[in-house]
């Protein structure tokens, strides 16, 4: 969640960029002039932020096929953090604009649901986003597009 709240705090700074037009990185301009690569992270293409002989490669999935089950980093909270990056990342894309108007106050409800507890998975987190996308825009296609977003990573509502 802090890449997504980071991203549009730098889409915002840009003058409200639309979504499709956001470089979708965490990090760049971080690594040293020697490293192959372009940022920490990329929320648009998990796993291609950086390819480097030193640092290795970006490891980080964006589907839920190349989930790492592991015991490090809190269950592997930080490595997978791509597939519900890129979940925001189609969502905020899809519904165009500047994603701070909608896939903004979608993921910001979701994440203050009383319904969301600390031992949530990406599966919970992903229906409280589709809940919160019909409350805050019942009329639209907002709920669709949210749902379609976590199918596309594979998490299946």
């Amino acid at each position: 969640l802090s890449d997504v709240f980071g991203s549009m705090v730098k889409q915002y700074s840009n003058g409200k960029q639309a979504a499709e037009d956001a470089d979708w990185l965490i990090g760049e301009g971080l690594l040293a002039e020697d490293v192959q690569g372009v940022a920490l992270r990329s929320m648009k293409e998990p796993g291609t932020a950086f390819d480097d002989p030193v640092l290795g490669k970006d490891s980080q999935p964006g589907h839920m096929d190349d989930f790492v089950d592991t015991n490090d980093d809190n269950g592997g909270v930080h490595i997978n953090s791509g597939i519900p990056n890129r979940a925001f990342y189609l969502a905020a894309t899809a519904m165009g604009g500047f994603a701070g108007e909608k896939a903004g106050p979608i993921w910001y409800a979701a994440m203050r649901d009383p319904r969301l507890k600390p031992n949530s998975g990406f599966r919970r987190f992903a229906r409280l986003t589709a809940v919160n996308a019909w409350n805050l825009f019942p009329d639209g296609e907002e709920h669709r597009i949210v749902q379609d977003a976590w199918r596309q990573v594979g998490v299946m509502l």
